[in-house]
């Protein structure tokens, strides 16, 4: 299949083209245009940035007709009620008792050992269970992220999780003093930086979820394990963990990946580049050979929308392409019209729809 090249990692510009987009309507782009062409005229020389602004706005929202893969005209951009915005940070905290917590950009959580800003959760060191508890007889919390959000967590042993969207952790608000440090991934993804087992009496850490357990001594790894998809990937970025399933043990090597189908239970092997399947940490979508389905499932998280394709078989469409996760949706999806590979595309509430 045909790889497609996005060209969306120009920043700066694209940026400015996405705050310009956010909330505008064609008439509005039109008049944006006009006033400012107005103000050059008058001012002559005189903020001639404002040229490659209003151009940039009138290529991308103003044009009725472009060109498809074939040279014939076909119908441009469709945006209406479009309430689809980036993702931020914000998540649910759930204590022991069952209560909920929301955590969110701009409102400071502290209770007991733990605080928060608004962005991560921090457990402080607290007094710990004597010599044989265990985890199971700890308070557990649960941090659970939505659709459209991410959020870290700092646990009491200084293991540092950070979480993407719609993912939910289960943690103890403390470790057993000398047992095996042990959370949960319910479901999502998270990248674990684990406190090294040699500060912690030699305790190893594990994580578990559903269909696996990750057993460590102090590394960092990422897992991918949501509950609309058959397959859980596990990446080791430094260190060395052991995947577990069923009666299978595999070690990891650093680039190495384990695959593991849940519906036949088979376990492969991939050597990747780490950075490309961890780049969503540190702000940013990285696709490589990935389908346009592939892509839209990723999005429809970030952006908490519903994605349909009215055309079944733009779906297998191969793509190549980074861009950060701050972009507006309407950018994104213009680069991706630029490439030929869809007509068009509509948002409403939403849904979007691509064409």
């Amino acid at each position: 299949k045909k790889r497609i090249l996005l060209n969306i990692t120009d920043k700066g510009k694209r940026e400015e083209r996405s705050r310009l987009m956010d909330g505008l309507d064609k008439q509005k782009a039109r008049d944006t245009i006009m006033a400012r062409a107005g103000e050059r005229r008058a001012r002559k020389n005189r903020d001639r940035r404002y040229i490659a602004v209003a151009a940039s706005v009138a290529i991308l929202l103003g044009a009725t007709f472009l060109l498809d893969r074939n040279g014939a005209p076909t119908v441009g951009t469709i945006v209406a009620d479009n309430h689809i915005s980036t993702g931020t940070d914000r998540a649910t905290l759930t204590l022991a008792d069952g209560s909920e917590v929301a955590l969110e950009k701009g409102r400071p959580y502290r209770s007991g050992n733990v605080t928060g800003n608004g962005e991560e959760i921090v457990y402080l060191p607290a007094e710990r269970p004597g010599n044989g508890a265990t985890t199971e007889e700890t308070a557990h919390n649960m941090l659970t992220v939505p659709r459209g959000g991410q959020f870290r967590i700092t646990l009491s042993d200084g293991t540092k999780v950070w979480l993407n969207s719609e993912s939910r952790l289960r943690y103890p608000v403390a470790f057993g003093d000398g047992g095996t440090r042990e959370v949960t991934l319910v479901h999502g993804e998270a990248y674990f930086d684990v406190s090294p087992a040699a500060m912690h009496r030699g305790a190893k850490f594990k994580v578990r979820n559903r269909f696996q357990e990750v057993e460590v001594l102090g590394t960092e790894f990422n897992i991918r394990a949501y509950r609309d998809e058959t397959q859980i990937y596990t990446t080791l970025v430094e260190g060395q963990v052991l995947v577990g399933h069923q009666h299978r043990k595999q070690f990891l090597a650093p680039a190495q990946q384990s695959i593991l189908d849940t519906r036949n239970n088979n376990m492969a092997l991939a050597t990747v580049d780490t950075s490309k399947e961890v780049s969503w940490k540190q702000g940013t979508f990285s696709f490589q050979d990935k389908t346009l389905k592939e892509i839209m499932k990723v999005l429809s998280r970030w952006y908490d929308m519903e994605v349909v394709f009215a055309d079944r078989a733009l779906e297998d469409e191969m793509f190549v392409g980074t861009f950060k996760r701050d972009f507006s949706i309407e950018g994104i999806l213009s680069a991706i019209k630029k490439t030929g590979s869809i007509n068009g595309y509509n948002i409403k509430e939403r849904t979007l729809t691509i064409e």
